[in-house]
């Protein structure tokens, strides 16, 4: 792991995989680390520089005081790209971690030449209802919606073999400031313009699981762009990197394929 400082916030990041090889990053959900993706890289080629890193007020990365902005998070993935000299990055981005790349990639077509998004959409709940989060973890700390949050994430037969152990202790590591101020980025959130606005290739993933961003959702975001790739991972839930890693692998390779990522003229 590596600490990384793009001058405004420091990041945590970790790197695998060929250092030389074509980028591929990933933007992890709300309430996780980096971690989540730990199975899925190693079931990947080696052939790929894999990037991940925690968001601002998550795992190992700065918590800086809150609340935060979609703006903000899109500068910190834009920030860390260049700090690591990425281009055409093949930009995977789940929950949170799509919204970050929707917007990165309006911002920054030199930096992402192609998405992966899964478990999202350009706009994720009600401002009323993230605010009823925002008020419920400053009150009873992040135990206070854990329970919600593995029922929306994972499938009851999941929990029922604590499938949802690790990722639930995971949750409760998270500092509550940056878990809040994440929440208000998510809050003021709407790309369905921009989003729609997009002309690259694009990936977009969902489980029949999910009940955080229900599949009907997902694919209304594939609908959003022309040309987009819809998967539906049967049995999979709000973190298919997790519950299905090797079929997420499966169908991240695919892509990665299809797109002749990392090929050479």
């Amino acid at each position: 792991m590596a600490q990384v400082d793009i001058g405004h916030v420091t990041l945590n990041v970790v790197e695998g995989g060929d250092p030389n090889g074509a980028p591929v990053v990933f933007a992890s959900a709300l309430g996780t680390d980096l971690s989540i993706w730990d199975e899925l890289c190693a079931l990947l080629p080696g052939c790929y520089r894999l990037i991940r890193y925690d968001l601002r007020g998550h795992g190992g990365s700065e918590v800086p005081a809150g609340p935060y902005s979609m703006g903000s998070l899109v500068r910190d993935a834009e920030a860390l790209l260049d700090a690591l000299a990425v281009r055409d990055a093949v930009f995977v981005g789940l929950s949170v971690g799509g919204l970050i790349a929707q917007g990165l990639a309006v911002k920054r077509m030199d930096q992402v030449r192609a998405l992966v998004l899964s478990g999202t959409a350009p706009k994720i709940g009600t401002k009323a209802g993230w605010q009823d989060r925002i008020e419920a973890v400053q009150t009873g700390g992040l135990a206070a919606v854990s329970d919600d949050l593995m029922a929306r994430w994972f499938s009851r037969r999941v929990r029922a073999c604590g499938g949802d152990a690790r990722i639930r202790a995971m949750v409760a590591r998270q500092d509550p400031e940056g878990y809040a101020g994440v929440c208000a980025a998510i809050a003021g959130t709407d790309f369905i313009t921009p989003t729609s606005g997009l002309r690259l290739p694009i990936l977009v993933i969902a489980g029949t699981e999910d009940r955080a961003t229900p599949p009907d959702l997902v694919r209304d975001l594939a609908d959003l762009v022309p040309g987009s790739r819809f998967e539906l991972l049967r049995g999979a839930g709000h973190l298919p990197c997790v519950d299905s890693a090797p079929l997420f692998a499966e169908k991240l390779t695919g892509f990665l394929t299809a797109i002749g990522h990392g090929e050479t003229a």
